[in-house]
């Protein structure tokens, strides 16, 4: 396994779901569900992503959007178009004065918007929203802009088409079908992104396709509970110890062993928030030969025991929403770009 499918295997095991929308002209949608990252796609039509503290950005059919959550932003016709829906935490739907919307806009199975019999002079888009509640998510959120954007032409990818397809489909294994075509959207888009010239492409990312460094990355990633050493990595990849440690530091801005622990400390701040998961088994299963050697390492890096770091993630303000927001369902109470997380 690499370090983005490291990274973006928690998600997927968290779930995420996609909507369509199908709006007609003038219409704007006000976000303010604090999701912490969506991905949007225009089918027919054209929409504008107007962030709060950011120029505007359109959308043609084909291009795709990831936002990087909490801050709210505007998805519209047009960048002159005032709200007209507000998209709140908890998967609630309002107009701009409070007034529901959910029960009126719902068009059925993962379909949102206006009713119109003109759907071919309507806008219509899909949005997944992933909610990557966790420390292991946290690394790919930080290694992404506000907002980036992927035009029609920058990329080629037949899963546009296959998803609009299937969104509409209600059949045995649907669900899991586009929990994984949603997957396979966000990692397309994403290696095409940090191919992107303007991408800031973090360490780890640049570091994989390295004759040296990358075989070492993918170690890690693959068995971080293994008693990893630099000799024991120079050996498997070929190298020497101070060449791997050089080469290593250089391109992912950190020493291997650094780059470990942060991995397995990640990795045990998530697995601490599971209801029966106890401090020695999380250690073991992240490569700490006891609860008292990660609680040391936690409290060193951390600045707090993962008792404190469980007792913290429990408190209802940092409960995340309930997971009702599967891909096949659509609840009177489903948003269009999210499923709001508080």
């Amino acid at each position: 396994m690499d370090a983005l499918a490291s990274l973006l295997d928690g998600p997927r095991a968290r779930g995420a779901f996609l909507l369509r929308s199908i709006l007609r002209s003038p219409w704007s949608l006000r976000i303010q569900d604090r999701a912490p990252l969506t991905v949007v796609s225009v089918v027919r039509g054209e929409a504008w992503v107007l962030p709060d503290d950011g120029e505007p950005v359109r959308l043609c059919p084909g291009a795709v959007a990831v936002i990087r959550g909490p801050d709210p932003y505007t998805v519209a016709d047009d960048p002159a178009t005032p709200p007209r829906v507000v998209i709140h935490p908890g998967q609630r739907c309002t107009t701009p004065e409070g007034e529901p919307l959910s029960e009126a806009m719902a068009l059925g199975l993962r379909t949102w918007g206006d009713r119109t019999d003109d759907t071919a002079g309507a806008l219509t888009m899909f949005t997944g929203t992933y909610q990557l509640d966790g420390e292991v998510s946290g690394r790919l959120l930080r290694a992404l802009p506000a907002l980036l954007v992927i035009p029609a032409d920058g990329w080629e990818s037949s899963l546009l088409p296959l998803l609009d397809q299937e969104l509409s489909r209600d059949a045995p294994g649907q669900e899991a079908l586009l929990d994984r075509l949603l997957d396979l959207l966000l990692t397309a888009v994403l290696r095409a992104w940090f191919s992107r010239p303007e991408a800031e492409v973090p360490g780890w990312y640049r570091a994989q396709s390295d004759p040296v460094v990358g075989p070492a990355l993918r170690l890690l990633h693959d068995d971080h509970a293994h008693p990893w050493t630099v000799a024991a990595l120079a050996g498997r990849t070929g190298t020497s110890r101070a060449a791997l440690a050089r080469r290593f530091t250089e391109l992912v801005g950190e020493p291997p062993m650094t780059y470990l622990t942060g991995l397995r400390l990640a990795l045990a701040a998530d697995l601490l928030r599971e209801p029966d998961a106890t401090v020695g088994a999380v250690a073991r299963r992240v490569g700490y030969g006891s609860g008292f050697a990660l609680s040391a390492a936690f409290k060193r890096e951390r600045g707090i025991s993962p008792q404190e770091h469980r007792a913290a993630v429990r408190e209802p303000s940092a409960q995340p929403t309930p997971a009702s927001a599967s891909s096949g369902a659509n609840p009177a109470g489903r948003s269009p770009t999210g499923t709001g997380s508080t």
